[in-house]
């Protein structure tokens, strides 16, 4: 899968350090640490190891009928490549700032179709309401005086405001959402896995409960656009690493030579070698 990608850029913004913390309403959220360092990275740099750690999280969330949700595994993803970024992943468009209200995707965790642009962003500014000033119709953000966010303002002015704004210290995701959006993502590897492993032992009811699961995935359609940097560069415009996991695992999940497979003995998810494709590197040794 990497090759897909070798000639592709995306960036992403992740902080060195990530805490939970409960908001009023009880509800546990991720967020940097107010001194963590944030940075800027390329998450196509290395497409495969980060779906197939996406994966591993969400498979630890499907135990316990999907209950359980794996905070340790949660914090270190998030610290290895930020967090999904939901605020800009859910609303039908990215650019949702410079209107009154948020227009939504079909989603697990939002039911209204629409919202008021301000009560959307409480949900990820739990902690304090961003300082958003509005003229005409084109809104603006301050970040302040901290210098840090504002360099990272300043390299992500040309993305939408939203996305901008995801990238700052106070922006907070659910940890129960990631951890549902993760698991998601492991239960439609594992439809598929089974659905070809038990093909000729199983009965066609069966089948379609695999089929069910594998179909439940929904398809995105991430735009990009091409950068003269040292060569002609095809960067694509996620707005949100969360769209761009799944573009990835759309890829892994198809590629003939490279499968995505579970070990066979402690069902970690790892991409398939030739030399002992349903092992992992630990199992092996």
């Amino acid at each position: 899968m990497n090759s897909l990608f070798q000639k592709t850029s995306s960036h992403w913004v992740k902080y060195s350090e990530y805490e939970f913390k409960q908001g009023n309403d009880g509800i546990r959220y991720i967020m940097p640490t107010p001194k963590a360092k944030p940075s800027v990275y390329d998450p196509l740099k290395d497409a495969e190891k980060m779906v197939v750690d996406a994966l591993n999280v969400g498979r630890l969330a499907m135990r316990d009928d999907g209950n359980h949700i794996p905070t340790l595994e949660i914090n270190e993803f998030a610290s290895k490549y930020g967090l999904l970024g939901f605020m800009t992943a859910l609303p039908t468009t990215p650019n949702f700032m410079d209107y009154e209200a948020v227009y939504l995707s079909k989603n697990h965790f939002i039911k209204q179709e629409t919202m008021s642009t301000p009560d959307y962003l409480s949900i990820f500014f739990p902690f304090g309401k961003p300082d958003v000033s509005k003229s005409d119709i084109r809104a603006q953000f301050n970040v302040g005086g901290d210098r840090t966010m504002v360099a990272i303002a300043m390299t992500f002015s040309d993305e939408p405001m939203a996305m901008n704004m995801s990238f700052q210290r106070e922006y907070a995701e659910r940890v129960d959402w990631i951890a549902t959006q993760l698991r998601d993502l492991a239960f439609t590897l594992v439809s598929s896995f089974l659905y070809y492993e038990d093909y000729n032992h199983v009965d066609e009811a069966t089948k379609n409960i695999y089929r069910q699961g594998i179909s439940a995935f929904g398809g995105i359609a991430p735009t990009y656009h091409i950068a003269l940097y040292d060569k002609p560069t095809i960067v694509w415009d996620f707005h949100s690493l969360l769209r761009g996991i799944q573009m990835m695992f759309s890829f892994a999940l198809t590629d003939e030579d490279r499968p995505l497979r579970l070990c066979k003995s402690c069902n970690m998810v790892v991409i398939s070698e030739k030399h002992n494709p349903t092992s992992c590197p630990k199992c092996i040794k």
